[in-house]
């Protein structure tokens, strides 16, 4: 590991999961949409009665989210497999459990009563195996009847003329000041068709002459393919909406109606594990 003199941490490609402050100053976001949207969801799909239901949140971060949900009554399990992430997040909130984990692996000491994947974080596996056995995982760390609620990129928004034109036409430019030095990053997106992946290439420079390139990419999942997928994992689909969400436009819960157009940019997903031992 290096660190740049009075500047960034560089242990590996990803600028922002090896300095979590930085992340939090380039994205403002303060859990409040998350939590908002995860909290009215379970409210109206789920079956929880305790005074204090159990979470599992899968792809932490800097653990905004978690703290939020926590404030909402949740008794929360935070994971992610960014061990600088955690670490910020333990320091930050001391009362939450924080720990390393990969999606791909769960296991809980209890089963849970919702678990959470945010941002897309599902798609950061790129094989069909792979995807399978994070639901598989998931379902495995819910209680029969227990939530699952999914927000991610939604494949489907590729089709569009105008996901296309927003996606894959444009630069991104992003300017961040953090600790007195001035960040700019650029992003550009492409496809790889055949991998069935979104590519992101995010060019970082800042005072000095430093820069740093990121390389990094989702699976494409469309909303069918995603049906089957959670069928096959155990879980049963609920409720699947394209709009409204926390990245939306309107944000959550916009005016109450939600689109199963299923074309928009994001994915939201509400799935209850299926008991099949009871099942006739």
């Amino acid at each position: 590991m290096t660190h740049a003199p009075q500047g960034p941490v560089l242990a590996t490609e990803n600028l922002l999961t090896d300095n979590p402050a930085l992340y939090e100053r380039t994205f403002h976001d303060t859990g409040d949409r998350n939590a908002r949207f995860v909290h009215d969801l379970v409210t109206e799909f789920g079956t929880v009665s305790e005074t204090a239901p159990r979470l599992l949140d899968v792809g932490s971060g800097t653990g905004r989210d978690a703290a939020r949900l926590t404030e909402l009554g949740y008794t929360v399990t935070a994971v992610d497999i960014s061990p600088r992430m955690v670490a910020y997040a333990r320091t930050k909130y001391p009362g939450i459990t924080f720990e390393v984990g990969d999606a791909r692996a769960l296991t809980t000491p209890e089963p849970v009563d919702v678990v959470t994947c945010l941002g897309s974080t599902l798609l950061h596996l790129h094989s069909s195996s792979d995807v399978a056995a994070a639901l598989t995982g998931f379902a495995g760390c819910l209680r029969p009847g227990g939530l699952l609620v999914v927000e991610m990129r939604n494949g489907a928004f590729l089709l569009t003329d105008r996901g296309r034109r927003e996606l894959l036409d444009e630069v991104s430019i992003r300017e961040t000041e953090w600790e007195g030095v001035a960040y700019t990053s650029r992003t550009t997106l492409s496809l790889d068709i055949p991998a069935q992946l979104l590519l992101r290439r995010r060019e970082w420079s800042w005072a000095g002459g430093d820069s740093a390139a990121q390389h990094t990419a989702w699976r494409l999942l469309f909303p069918r393919e995603l049906r089957y997928l959670l069928h096959s994992s155990g879980l049963e689909v609920l409720t699947m909406f394209d709009e409204p969400g926390p990245l939306t436009e309107p944000a959550w819960p916009g005016d109450g109606t939600r689109s199963t157009a299923l074309t928009g940019d994001r994915l939201h997903v509400v799935a209850r594990r299926v008991d099949r031992a009871a099942a006739p």
